[in-house]
């Protein structure tokens, strides 16, 4: 274990080392879009089932989800560099497994690999950056760096998948993680520091086992529901997730060494931070997905196009991350944050009048101020989050800010999208043109997707009418999930204030300096 006094600065090694830990992350993102474009050749080459196209989608976002906080504490115990490495070997391998799968059973099982050393990633990371860099202007601007490494990961992903797609088989796509975790196991061990708790128990099997399941549960329900509406399986499964998950608490209550301690909740800091990082989270995935429909299916414009005038908001969080270490040096982080809530909630107010004027401009528009705001609070949330837990328990904590992370964005695509899909549904019932076939009418009841497919086999008038009502019928939606997004995230911001209005720390790391006097002590 390498150990360094409070607020003493980073050198060199330590910045050098940052770059290393940021590229997993990028990859952990490119992971997540690249799939998708893959997905068309794949089918095409592997001919998988409809249930397992969707486990192969799938997957691994709900391993990495069940396995972030056994993963997290894995690292508290035995050592964090030693789960980063491990994760990037297994992580290697499973690419390369993924790349020449022949049959979609392997490439499930590839992709579950996946999920699991994914789960190793982000936890690492964060960990390593909290006892890499004491001092509270340094290890913000690290942490500024790590956000931005998703950003970046996200918007280049898709652009070379697409090259590589272009010139070589499907399976390509998955070996862009190859060189890169080569060169993390190569350069890690040199610049990055082992760190585990001494003090740390051992791991509780069944309280991992409880928390896979419970997070599973909980988020395969979510998932269901967004994309099929609301049913009983997906209720029932929310539903047993919950009871797991009170079960995995009572237990960790019982334990002398918990697998998550739950006395980090007792820091207001951390607490608030993890609320507001969930709520975050929620308004910024949920929207999302009808913007990107949006964009096709009412503007008109391809894919490519829509790619395209999404790319100004990953430069808009990245700017705003890198802005993030100097302005917090300036104004107190909890104003940050509810200024940047605030922000965000005149975003989501300009996307409720999207209906109005020019709706291309007002969406690009919408989406790089979002992202100017949003991109702040998710930098110092995460930074609250892990400065605010003791040395010893960072990995848990980074777990938890990821966990909540996951939640707030399955929750947010699953209650907005409902909610949007049941206005959408609600308009159609009654609003589709007379002499449209029942057939056809039924498709577009379902969807906009369906009524846009629909319509060019209905007679010019028609097909006119029944688009007109159905993108109106979605417009409506959109902007009523725009008009509760613009509540939640003032709700927020005033939350984020309340929380601090006495005494409450105005740098990330004022309460870490508390704790570690108050352990002294």
């Amino acid at each position: 274990m390498e150990g360094k006094m409070p607020n003493q600065k980073a050198t060199r090694r330590e910045w050098i080392g940052l770059v290393a830990l940021a590229l997993p992350c990028l990859l952990y993102t490119m992971d997540l879009t690249v799939l998708n474009l893959a997905v068309p050749h794949l089918v095409a080459d592997l001919k998988p089932s409809a249930v397992q196209l969707l486990w192969i989608v799938d997957i691994y976002g709900f391993l990495i989800a069940g396995s972030l906080i056994t993963m997290g504490t894995l690292g508290d115990r035995i050592g964090r560099r030693k789960v980063l490495l491990t994760g990037a070997v297994l992580f290697g391998a499973a690419s390369v497994i993924a790349a020449f799968s022949t049959s979609a059973e392997m490439l499930i099982a590839a992709r579950a690999l996946l999920g699991i050393a994914g789960a190793t990633l982000a936890p690492s990371t964060l960990s390593l950056i909290r006892n890499m860099f004491h001092d509270a202007g340094e290890r913000t601007f690290a942490i500024s760096i790590w956000a931005t490494s998703y950003s970046v990961g996200a918007a280049i992903g898709p652009l070379l998948g697409g090259v590589l797609l272009e010139y070589f088989w499907w399976g390509s796509v998955f070996l862009l993680a190859v060189p890169v975790m080569v060169l993390l196991l190569i350069v890690g061990p040199i610049l990055l520091p082992e760190y585990r708790d001494p003090g740390a128990g051992r791991l509780d099997v069944a309280s991992a086992a409880l928390s896979l399941v419970a997070v599973l549960a909980m988020v395969y329900g979510l998932k269901q529901i967004a994309s099929d509406g609301v049913a009983w399986l997906p209720v029932a499964a929310i539903l047993g997730g919950v009871a797991v998950g009170a079960a995995f608490v009572m237990r960790q209550r019982s334990l002398a060494d918990p697998l998550l301690d739950l006395s980090l909740f007792r820091s207001r800091p951390f607490s608030a931070a993890l609320i507001v990082n969930v709520i975050a989270c929620f308004v910024a995935f949920g929207p999302f997905v009808f913007i990107a429909q949006y964009l096709q299916l009412v503007i008109g414009l391809t894919p490519l196009k829509a790619g395209l005038w999404t790319l100004p908001s990953s430069v808009g969080f990245v700017v705003s991350s890198m802005m993030t270490s100097w302005i917090v040096a300036r104004i107190p982080a909890p104003r940050v944050i509810a200024g940047g809530l605030a922000l965000a909630s005149l975003a989501f107010l300009l996307l409720t009048q999207v209906g109005n004027g020019h709706p291309l401009g007002m969406i690009v528009a919408a989406t790089i101020v979002m992202s100017l705001g949003l991109g702040l609070v998710f930098t110092l949330t995460t930074d609250l989050i892990v400065g605010a837990a003791p040395p010893e328990r960072a990995g848990a904590a980074g777990a938890l800010s990821e966990t909540g992370a996951e939640f707030g964005g399955v929750l947010g695509i699953a209650v907005l999208g409902s909610i949007g899909m049941a206005i959408y549904r609600g308009a159609m019932t009654g609003g589709v043109p007379a002499g449209v076939p029942e057939e056809a009418a039924h498709t577009a009841r379902d969807t906009l997707g369906g009524a846009v497919a629909i319509a060019p086999q209905l007679p010019d008038g028609l097909a006119d009418a029944l688009l007109v009502v159905a993108r109106d019928a979605f417009s409506s939606g959109f902007e009523l999930i725009a008009t509760i997004s613009t509540v939640l995230t003032i709700v927020a911001a005033v939350v984020m204030l309340l929380m601090f209005r006495k005494d409450g720390p105005t740098r990330p790391s004022d309460e870490l300096q508390s704790a570690a006097v108050q352990k002294a002590a």
